[in-house]
């Protein structure tokens, strides 16, 4: 495996495998620059990818502290650290095929490696307790994370707007688990 920085050659891959794992209209090209770029701050990028040969197998996108817009999704008041120190970790994908194996876990190391570096001391992220066997809070709780809330219809406007859920499709239910990891 080949773990290395986000890049703009890696977009049209990063897309490719969202589109597989996420579903249709997840990220487009648009939307993976700006993705891309909330990520680096003072010359660091926190956004990071995964090969296996000349395949991408997996991908963690960090938005770096005060470069995120917090949202009614976000419980602030819950949280246990200023909202400037909180990145957010927008999104990891691993390839079906990869599963298991611990790159979800490297990813997630390395984007926090790089966020401390960016003067983070925390990141927030909202799961996907759909996910297949609700690995997605399982896979964020074994690596520190504590749950601050659970938010019903997450996603629901963005699927009536054309994101097409994997399970719900344009009329998206899905929950969010609304998880932070200090460091």
């Amino acid at each position: 495996m080949r773990y290395q920085e986000l890049t703009p050659a890696d977009f049209q891959q990063v897309i490719r495998l969202a589109t597989e794992v996420h579903g249709a209209g997840y990220v487009d090209e648009t939307s993976m620059q700006a993705w891309y770029e909330k990520g680096i701050k003072n010359g660091i990028n926190s956004g990071f990818v995964v090969y296996h040969e000349e395949k991408l197998v997996g991908f963690r996108i960090t938005y770096a502290a005060e470069q995120w817009q917090i949202d009614q999704w976000c419980s602030t008041k819950d949280w246990p650290v200023p909202s400037e120190q909180v990145c957010y970790f927008k999104c990891n994908t691993v390839d079906e095929e990869y599963r298991g194996h611990g790159i979800g876990g490297e990813l997630l190391k390395r984007s926090i490696a790089a966020t401390k570096a960016q003067g983070a001391t925390a990141g927030v992220s909202h799961l996907w307790k759909q996910s297949p066997g609700n690995s997605a809070v399982k896979y964020f709780t074994k690596c520190g994370g504590i749950l601050m809330k659970e938010h019903p219809d997450r996603w629901r406007a963005l699927s009536l707007a054309g994101y097409e859920c994997p399970i719900c499709h344009n009329d998206c239910r899905c929950q969010a688990a609304e998880m932070m990891i200090t460091f």
